[in-house]
This record gives structure tokens, sequence and C-alpha cells, in this order.
């Protein structure tokens, strides 16, 4: 969401810094129903100061015996009634008007995101880890004989539908330890607070991280009206929905591992093979609320994290910056991690750390005190993949895999596996 005032004082910035975005000028639109909305609250205030004024003389008329008077001054007391009513009906439409155009803009970038119209301009800042040089052609992680068998796309089918897996036995157990791992890294060494929340939302909690209204499309939505959602970005974010909370407890860092759904609309045809995009999937989000002041150093951080579990993993990673026209609806800045996965000899995204200034605490009215005194402000808010289970799993058995079918598994991951060391060619943990 838009400060409105920021807008009024520099429209041709604000057109400008849309414009990066591909987004034409709107700050005509946007101070046109603005005017409009501020010339009738002032209507509405004027005719109930003279309503006011005509109330208190239509008693001094009456205790004079002046009919005539008193009764002119009852009728215009009804006239200006009906016009407080009338000019306040408007405020409220212009008002709903103005929301609703400002709540499908996306956010503005910071001046240091590169400029561009897709991924192929995004700038690569950070590279970690060489990849493994294989003595044979690698595979795909469904295509690996120690995988096969955990890994059931047809049950999953004919339960479900397509984009959906069921995963059993030894796999399983390899994704739930991945989880567990990211969990307790984040907590224990990275000072994140562990959060369990529902996946079942209320839609103004969709509409304050912004996938409402503009991306509906995107998400499940149920019969009584709650979201499923597609992160925990959702949930842990909206924690300080409508809340003024003391500077002192800022930062707050929380994570959580959760299932998420997506519709994967506008997907058809891409990434159909294997579980890379499923409808249903786990993630170990992170989430910071900050001081303004210390955001953009908090998705330095918040992207070291996420970092840190591919370098313990020892799975090779790049990190790009997004330009303009790539990011994320509420984004101002991000950091996608980019996993090598030797399968499809590429670097894929696993992680995407984005912060969003005050865009999302507008839209929850999500304030602190400040600790020198004055007017509440707005928090920032920042959110980041630590990371997707699923692909850091097909991250570790496309980058472990062997000759003989089997995959070894990084030795991060042993403890989690009760000293388990690799995924054996007939998909048994040995």
């Amino acid at each position: 969401m838009h400060d409105i005032r920021s807008i009024r004082d520099n429209p041709a910035a604000w057109d400008a810094a849309l414009s990066r975005r591909g987004v034409p000028p709107m700050s005509s639109s946007v101070l046109r129903i603005d005017e409009a909305r501020r010339a009738a609250i002032h209507a509405a205030e004027t005719a109930q100061a003279e309503q006011n004024k005509a109330s208190k003389s239509v008693g001094a008329a009456k205790a004079k015996g002046d009919d005539a008077e008193f009764e002119r001054l009852r009728a215009l007391v009804g006239e200006k009634k009906a016009e407080v009513s009338q000019m306040q009906t408007k405020a409220k439409e212009l008002d709903s008007e103005l929301n609703d155009l400002l709540m499908g803009v996306p956010n503005l970038p910071h001046d240091d995101v590169p400029e561009g119209a897709d991924e192929d301009s995004n700038v690569e800042i950070h590279r970690w880890g060489a990849p493994r040089t294989f003595d044979f052609k690698p595979v795909e992680h469904f295509e690996i004989p120690a995988v096969q068998p955990g890994m059931d796309f047809e049950t999953a089918a004919k339960i479900s539908g397509t984009r959906f897996m069921v995963l059993s036995g030894a796999v399983t157990r390899i994704h739930r330890a991945l989880a567990q791992f990211m969990l307790d890294t984040h907590v224990e060494e990275h000072g994140l607070t562990e959060t369990w929340a529902p996946v079942l939302v209320r839609p103004e909690m969709m509409y304050g991280t912004g996938q409402l209204p503009k991306f509906g499309e995107d998400s499940y939505e149920t019969t009584n009206g709650w979201w499923l959602i597609p992160t925990s970005e959702v949930t842990l974010t909206n924690m300080v929905h409508g809340e003024t909370v003391e500077a002192a407890s800022l930062p707050r860092r929380m994570t959580a591992h959760s299932q998420c759904f997506r519709s994967e609309a506008g997907s058809a045809g891409r990434d159909t093979a294997g579980i890379l995009r499923q409808h249903q999937f786990e993630k170990v989000e992170m989430v910071s609320i900050t001081h303004p002041e210390q955001s953009r150093a908090e998705l330095d951080r918040m992207t070291t994290c996420a970092q840190a579990i591919l370098e313990k993993l020892g799975l090779p990673y790049r990190t790009v910056v997004l330009c303009t026209g790539d990011m994320g609806f509420g984004a101002r800045r991000t950091h996608d991690i980019e996993v090598w996965l030797p399968g499809q000899n590429t670097y894929r995204e696993i992680s995407s750390c984005s912060v969003c200034g005050d865009f999302q605490a507008r839209r929850m009215n999500a304030r602190f005190k400040p600790a020198e005194g004055g007017k509440p402000e707005f928090v920032h808010t920042l959110n980041g993949s630590g990371l997707a289970v699923g692909r850091c799993l097909i991250a570790v058995l496309e980058n472990g895999q062997q000759a003989d079918g089997s995959v070894e598994l990084p030795e991060a991951l042993h403890p989690w596996l009760r000293g388990k060391t690799r995924l054996t060619a007939d998909g048994l943990l040995a």
C-alpha cells in the first residue's frame, strides 16, 4: 500500500519509480480521486457546521415566537443533515475507490535495484561452491534408481491430480530430516523464533501481505471464505496485523515449517516433471518485522541465513538481485538464491528473500512506538525461504547421485537421519 501524502508531495517521483517496474503513470488518476474525496469531506464538514449553527438558532427563534424563522431554520437543519449524509457517503465511496486502486499498485523498487524487463536482467552478486564433475551423465531426481521406489506420481495423480506427489519410505524421511535440519539451524544458530501457525487464513490476512486482491487466482479459497496460505509469510507477517508494538521488541525474527498451497496459475506446461513445481509443498519460511532503519541490513542478514543452509549441505549456489521487471508485487528489493541441479545442468531458485519496506505494514496497519516518543510509525517487513524443502530434496538427491544409482547424503544431515549416510540403489537408508 502506498502513502497518499507521498504521492501528493511528489507525484512525478512516484510515477518515475513505477515506470521502472513497467507500470504506466498513475499519479493523475490517484490524485483526481483523492482531490474529489477531500472535497467531499470538506463539503460534509462545512454542511455539518452550518447544521450545528442552524440547530442552535432554532430554539432561540421559537423562544421569540418567530414562527417563520423557526420553520426556516428547521427546514435548513433538515437540508444540511441530508447534505452531510450525502457528502459522507460520497467521501466513503471515493475512499473505497482510492483504496482499491492503490491496493493493485506494486511496491516501489529501491534505487539500487537493477532495471530490466525479465530474469535476463538479474544481476549475480554472490556464488559459492563448484558444481561437481561427474564421470557419468547425471539424471534428474525422479530418474535416480534410489529415488524411484519412494516417489510415486501415478498414485498422487489418482488421488489428487497432476502436480501432486506421494513420497514414501527413505525419501520421505530425508524430506522430513531436511525440514528439521533447517528449523534447528535457524533457531539455534540464526536466532529466529520457531513458530507454528494455521494454514487457513481470513481474506484480510491475504490482503495484508499482498496476495489479494490482484493474485487471488494463484491461491485456493475455501467455500467458507478462508484461504490456504501460499507460504507462511502470510501468517507470520500478519502476527502484527493491526498492532502497535514497542520499538524495543524489534526486530522480530520468526521461522515456521508449513504446508503451502499454490494453484500455479499461468504455469501450464512449465516444470511438470518431478516435484519442482507442485500445488502442495513444504517450506521453512523466515519473516522479520523491523525498524525502518534496520530493514535493508536485515535483508542481507536473512539472505545469509538462507545461504548458510546450502553451505552446510555442500550444495553449490549463486545469489542474484532481481531486476525491476522480475521482482514480486510487494518487494522493494529481492535476492534470489539458486541452487545447482546437475540433472538439469542449471541453477534453479530455492529461496527468495525480499524487503518490503512499509508496503505490507500499511495494508496491515502495523506500527511501532518510537523509543524517543512521538507518533507511531509503520514497521518494515521482510520474508524469505529458508528453504523450500522439496527443492532442497531435489538438490540433495541430484548432487549426491552415484554411478550405481545410489545417493550419498550430505554429512550435515547425518545427525537428523540417526547416522544414516546414503540412500542405496534399491531405495533404503544405510
